[in-house]
Parts: structure tokens; C-alpha cells; sequence
């Protein structure tokens, strides 16, 4: 690579600075003082960035691909307590910096075939053959997608392989609990956990790096209402019973736990709640983890939006 520019996660206000990041989406907006400009999110393997390109309209506006690597030359300043990077001046990558833009896509720590075998041998665990045989046929038809899709277009695990990374994560929680606390149906707790989301596969489209943008269907139903439909579907195509179909979609359709939320149900019974706690749970964990990750011990993170703009303290602990 020829070009090495400041990651995102070291940018400072006040700094004008030069770098190499991909452009994951651009539009042409019209400012208050009635001039165009182009607001756009950069990205790298470290994090994004909203950024301003002022004064700029369609000239500049045809030369923005998404999903390539672009030089940029602009300075950082703060926002409403949010970093923004107002450009100065910026051009699509080389073609042989291009070849390694997926250097700078954010990825699961893990990769995502060995996560995969993951989730397989966690549904192998599921006991019911109905419940099985729903299981394998929704991952059946979403393999290919779920190596690389990730879980949200922002906010937690929007990352390559952020989905698969979810599942695995909130499966080894599942599991955990239910050795604590008797009576847990895993087969309906292992099932939820693995088909909550699966419909994100439908409700975004994403590239193989990752970048997602929401689909019409996700758009105006949602991946709750996405799911239930495809269980329904899968239910009755894998000749399931009905109250297995019903249940399987109340855990789907309740999880999200309040109205305001896309839930219109909140859960009924004891796997769904869980479903619920460990869903929100590995979210949280993401996002305070995420907020902290280039944070120095003893300091605070930038207002993080998803935890109601808090600045996310780093513990300044002695290792023992």
C-alpha cells in the first residue's frame, strides 16, 4: 500500500489531517444560506465519521463512488459533542490502494467460518425436530449472506460478519443461563437466539464489506414483521405444528419488548424474555466495548447516541 493516512479513531478537533477511508454513502443536500453541499460517512477498520464537503454540488458529487477508497484532506471539528470531518479536498484511491481496501473494512474479531460451525453445532443441540428442521431450513437459505452481513447499518454490530458475530455471542449467553436457572427450554432459547434476526438478511441489503443500506421491505415492514412471515413460511413448509410456528414467532415478535421498539408484543414466556435480556445485553456490551476500544484508561469516550449520548468512562484499574 502506498498511501497510510490517520485512522479514525485517532482523529482530534481542531486537527486537520490527510487520510485514506472509504466512502459508504453520499448525498447532495442544500444548507441553510440556500448552497449545496455533500454530506457523506467515512469509515475505516477503526470506526466513521460523519463529514461535510461545503460549497460543492454535482461536479463533485459524480466523482463519489461508494464503497471505494478515497484520499482526504480536511479538518476535524465537533459537533453537538460529535466529531465531523469537513473536507478540503478529496479523490478516489489509486487502484493499487483499492486493492486493499478490505484492510480497512471493521470486522468480527473472529472469522466468520468458524462462527458458522459455530451456530451449526449449537443447533444441532436443539433437541425437537420441528424446531430443528425450522432452524436449519432459515439458515439453509441464508448461509452464503450470513459469512459476511452485518447486523444493523449502524449502531451495534454493523460490521462485517456483525450478525454471525451477534448469534455467537448471545448463544454462548444463552447457554450459560440456562445452567443457572432450571427449567429453560434451550431448544426454544437456542432457536430464538439463532432466528431473531436472520430477516436482517432481506430487511438490509449489504455488499460483501459489510456497508448495508436498508431495503424497501426493511424499510416499510421491518426484519420483526419479515421474520414472522418467514417463519410462518418455514414452518409450514417443513410441516412444523402449530404451536411450535406460534411460538418461534412470538420470541421473534416480542423481542424488541416494547411498542416504540417494533415489538407490538411484549414476551409471554420465559425463553422469549430471555431472548429479550440477551439480546439487549450482548448489544450494550458491543456498544461500551466498541465507545472505549481507542479510549485511553482514565478518560471518557465522545457521546455515544445508542446509550443515550453518554460519554463512556475507561476504568484506569492496575491488571492483577
Amino acid at each position: 500500500m502506498r498511501f497510510e493516512g490517520i485512522k479514525i479513531s485517532e482523529l482530534k478537533a481542531g486537527e486537520t489531517i490527510n487520510g485514506i477511508y472509504i466512502l459508504k454513502n453520499a448525498e447532495i443536500k442544500v444548507s441553510s444560506n440556500k448552497k449545496t453541499y455533500i454530506d457523506m460517512t467515512l469509515s475505516d477498520n477503526t470506526g466513521e465519521i460523519p463529514a461535510k464537503w461545503w460549497d460543492t454540488g454535482e461536479d463533485q458529487y459524480k466523482n463519489l463512488v461508494p464503497n471505494k477508497l478515497f484520499y482526504v484532506n480536511g479538518r476535524v471539528d465537533s459537533w453537538r459533542d460529535t466529531l465531523q470531518l469537513n473536507i478540503v479536498k478529496m479523490r478516489i484511491a489509486d487502484e493499487e490502494d483499492q486493492r486493499c481496501i478490505t484492510e480497512f473494512v471493521q470486522s468480527a474479531p473472529r472469522q466468520p467460518e468458524e462462527m458458522l460451525e459455530e451456530v451449526y453445532a449449537y443447533t444441532a443441540k436443539i433437541k425437537s425436530p420441528e424446531i430443528r428442521n425450522i432452524v436449519m431450513a432459515m439458515l439453509d437459505k441464508k448461509e452464503d449472506k450470513l459469512i459476511y452481513w452485518p447486523a444493523a447499518k449502524s449502531l451495534h454490530h454493523s460490521i462485517r460478519s456483525g450478525l454471525l458475530y451477534h448469534i455467537v455471542r448471545m448463544l454462548r449467553s444463552a447457554e450459560a443461563i440456562s445452567k443457572v436457572y432450571e427449567g429453560i427450554n434451550t431448544d426454544l432459547l437456542f432457536a430464538g437466539v439463532i432466528i431473531h434476526d436472520l430477516s436482517k438478511i432481506g430487511e438490509l441489503d449489504a455488499n460483501e464489506l459489510g456497508i448495508a443500506e436498508y431495503t424497501k421491505e426493511g424499510q416499510l415492514l421491518g426484519h420483526i414483521i419479515m421474520g414472522v412471515e418467514e417463519i410462518d413460511r418455514t414452518g409450514r413448509e417443513t410441516g412444523a405444528s402449530d404451536e411450535v410456528i406460534l411460538l418461534l414467532k412470538h420470541m421473534v415478535i416480542s423481542h424488541h419488548y416494547e411498542a416504540d421498539y417494533g415489538s407490538p408484543k411484549k414476551p409471554a414466556f420465559i425463553e422469549a424474555e430471555l431472548l429479550h435480556h440477551i439480546d439487549m445485553i450482548d448489544a450494550r456490551v458491543y456498544d461500551y466495548q466498541n465507545a472505549t476500544k481507542s479510549v485511553e484508561a482514565g478518560s471518557f469516550s465522545e457521546p455515544v447516541w445508542s446509550l443515550d449520548r453518554r460519554c463512556i468512562y475507561k476504568p484506569m484499574l492496575k491488571e492483577t
